[in-house]
């Protein structure tokens, strides 16, 4: 059986993924209509389980096709740096002592701002945090952002509309925030070292704009929201429950987060900091907040099959990206970031011998002004899913409304990148 067949066959089970992920909604509603089958159709719904379904089926057709050598052979070739590091990071950035923390210091911010403080503590979490990815990884904003939001914004009783424009400037703002340096963002991360772009680069060239549009974004959704955000009584309920935290306990949490994300590169140094982690949590309980552990290990199990699925569609994304003009390469990268993961878009493009300055800038900042129009679009998506999806109906993210919700930041985004 010749390689070009698999390829085809991933290519097909990759569409596959896609269509189920854009109904996976629907699936969810059947759970509800077919009581008999709750638990398998409950199972499809869960969009953080997709990825990892359709890859586990293109390693049975590849042990069919080529044999179980090859297959698992491709599978083992694979890096699973980034669902690994994904998986801590959710667990550590959303453990109580880290939590509290940042949730003090928004806060302190937003009682420095002219605005309610319901209103100044959900422009903070769209804006703040999200520019804060660039300092912590994104996916730790994205992980921080949304705890924060949940319970001020991502409310059953609040109109699925304007739900989906926040969880879209969320989305968007942190694929863009983390531009600000070279490390943080996974599309920026995958060319960086090639291209040798510094965070000084990154800064001078995308963060300002980036900046700009995440200011933009969060101000527009924080007025839609404005009349849904209750009263300082409702604000002061919304923050983080039980008692307070020592400040060595904090001190200690934060610390091994920051040694997380120095080392997210290094899956055996930041798994070993995560058992320390782990030993430190059990031994103050009384002082944590049950861990994050199912939603971390689902947002891997989605990340390690779109990695599995992703990684044999190189042999017709590569020709589209290596064919564009600069602009056109611009609204590719962002049309392409939809259906596919921006960092696997910008590492094919680092791929490419003698890629013009301009196109190198087109491809990155299309590809991370797209990252908030689709789950798969950027790595810490599936995060905020899994975290915010109770505050939806059916308690599941729909596709559609997630990319209806996301164009407007999305044109806000691409704007600054290519005017200014």
């Amino acid at each position: 059986m010749s390689a070009h067949t698999s390829e085809l066959v991933a290519a097909v089970l990759f569409a596959l993924a896609l269509i189920h992920t854009f109904t996976a909604k629907n699936f969810e509603r059947l759970s509800h209509r077919y009581p008999r089958h709750e638990g398998l159709f409950h199972l499809l719904g869960e969009v953080e389980v997709v990825f990892g379904l359709w890859a586990i089926v293109l390693v049975i057709s590849l042990a069919l096709l080529l044999g179980s050598g090859p297959a698992l052979q491709y599978v083992e070739s694979r890096n699973y740096t980034e669902p690994l590091f994904v998986f801590v990071v959710m667990v550590v950035a959303a453990s109580r002592p880290v939590l509290l923390t940042v949730q003090w210091l928004v806060g302190w911010l937003a009682r420095l701002l002219p605005l309610p403080q319901p209103v100044a503590m959900t422009w903070l979490g769209l804006a703040a945090v999200p520019l804060l990815g660039s300092v912590i990884t994104e996916p730790a904003a994205m992980t921080i952002a949304a705890l924060m939001l949940a319970p001020r914004v991502f409310r059953t009783e609040l109109p699925e509309r304007v739900k989906y424009l926040a969880l879209g400037v969320l989305f968007v703002n942190v694929s863009i925030g983390g531009t600000l340096t070279s490390y943080a963002a996974p599309p920026v991360l995958m060319v960086a070292s090639t291209w040798q772009w510094s965070s000084g680069f990154m800064l001078a060239h995308f963060g300002w704009k980036a900046a700009l549009a995440v200011i933009i974004n969060a101000s527009i959704a924080t007025y839609a929201l404005r009349r849904h955000l209750g009263s300082a009584e409702a604000e002061a309920a919304a923050g983080p429950g039980g008692q307070r935290v020592p400040l060595t306990v904090a001190i200690i949490h934060l610390a091994l987060l920051c040694g997380v994300v120095v080392l997210a590169h290094h899956p055996v140094a930041f798994l070993g900091l995560f058992l320390l982690f782990l030993g430190f949590t059990q031994a103050y309980e009384r002082h944590q907040s049950p861990l994050l552990i199912r939603e971390a290990l689902l947002v891997a199990f989605f990340l390690a099959g779109l990695v599995v699925l992703g990684g044999m569609q190189r042999w017709w994304l590569q020709p589209i990206v290596s064919q564009l003009e600069p602009v056109a390469l611009f609204f590719g990268a962002l049309g392409l970031t939809a259906i596919t993961d921006n960092a696997a878009l910008t590492y094919l493009g680092s791929l490419i011998s003698g890629m013009s300055d301009p196109a190198k800038y087109m491809l990155v900042s299309g590809a991370v002004a797209g990252g908030g129009l689709t789950v798969i679009a950027n790595a810490p998506n599936p995060a905020g899913v899994a975290l915010l999806k109770r505050g939806f109906a059916d308690e599941t993210v729909g596709a559609g409304g997630l990319l209806l919700g996301a164009l407007g930041p999305t044109l806000v985004a691409a704007a600054a990148f290519l005017v200014f």
